[in-house]
């Protein structure tokens, strides 16, 4: 599907933070108008500035056609910005009060069949999509950041929200360059999320018990597992691990050892103590490291997976 048969060319991007000027960068990288608006002093200049920051790696990736971020509007006026457009990215504080004001005034200016999708991390659609008068069209389309290299997004319907709206919204993503996936089901943090949440509380329980530094935890996944991780999910590296038997060998034969570490994970809170580690094994970690640097060549590196995994027909 092309982003012509979407029949989308105008998106509008409200909250031009960090999180909407990523989504905006993408949108203009794949060729469409984007209006942008943000109550914020000085949320213009912010959000051009970071605009421009992201283009090098966007070029690197690719550019559609007409692609240009001379296509970037801004309106500081909510209801202004968003009329005309064809589909609406929301990128709030995470508040329900405010997002529901957001999504009232949103779905007041724009067409009755126009998407509007919120990048909530944790906010459920139910709580917030009856703001709007026609709330069958108010989904979550979650983003993982940075959105304009990381290409999952999570799409998640209320208990309002139309089985037509998750398929457009599906359809949409998928033709704007994402990796889309429905979720069935609300749930708090949705899935990415509580995948990371379940293997930092483990790692931070390994720290504050004396198990292991920051550092060698860092190495353990980033040299370890997380290189599977990045070319296949936890499933699929689990049947390949089985061999010919896949991953019915693998319960059936490492199931009960797996079972007891899951009975010995760590139940672990924020403490004073566990803060106090975290921040002193990061900057432990960080010393013989410019974090400018290893920010850009973390995106170089990305750009040149993705690459590489977009050439592999036999990578899902």
């Amino acid at each position: 599907m092309s982003v012509s048969k979407t029949g989308i060319e105008r998106v509008a991007i409200v909250g031009a933070g960090v999180i909407g000027a990523s989504w905006a960068a993408h949108y203009l990288a794949q060729g469409l108008d984007v209006v942008a608006t943000d109550p914020g002093p000085g949320a213009e200049a912010r959000l051009r500035a970071l605009v421009a920051e992201f283009w090098p790696a966007l070029k690197r990736i690719g550019l559609a056609e007409g692609a240009s971020q001379d296509r970037l509007t801004f309106n500081h006026d909510l209801a202004a910005a968003v009329a005309g457009a064809g589909f609406v990215q929301e990128n709030g504080p995470e508040r329900v009060d405010i997002k529901r004001e957001m999504i009232a005034t949103i779905d007041g200016a724009v067409g009755p069949d126009v998407l509007i999708a919120t990048s909530s991390s944790g906010i459920l659609i139910s709580d917030i999509q009856d703001a709007a008068r026609h709330p069958d069209r108010v989904l979550l389309g979650h983003p993982f950041n940075p959105p304009h290299l990381i290409p999952l997004v999570e799409v998640v319907g209320g208990k309002l929200t139309s089985p037509q709206a998750i398929q457009r919204a599906l359809d949409f993503y998928a033709a704007v360059g994402k990796k889309p996936i429905h979720i069935r089901r609300e749930v708090k943090g949705h899935v990415a999320n509580r995948l990371q949440a379940a293997l930092w509380r483990e790692a931070f329980y390994l720290v504050d018990q004396g198990v292991a530094t920051v550092a060698d935890i860092d190495t353990a996944i980033s040299h370890g597992p997380g290189l599977r991780w990045a070319l296949l999910g936890p499933f699929l590296n689990l049947h390949l691990s089985g061999g010919d038997g896949g991953i019915a060998h693998v319960i059936d034969h490492l199931g009960p050892p797996i079972e007891s570490w899951w009975r010995d994970l760590g139940d672990i809170s924020f403490s004073d103590k566990v803060r106090s580690e975290a921040i002193a094994g990061v900057d432990e970690e960080l010393k013989p490291f410019a974090l400018a640097e290893l920010n850009r060549q973390r995106d170089d590196a990305l750009i040149t997976l993705m690459a590489l995994k977009a050439s592999s027909d036999q990578l899902p």
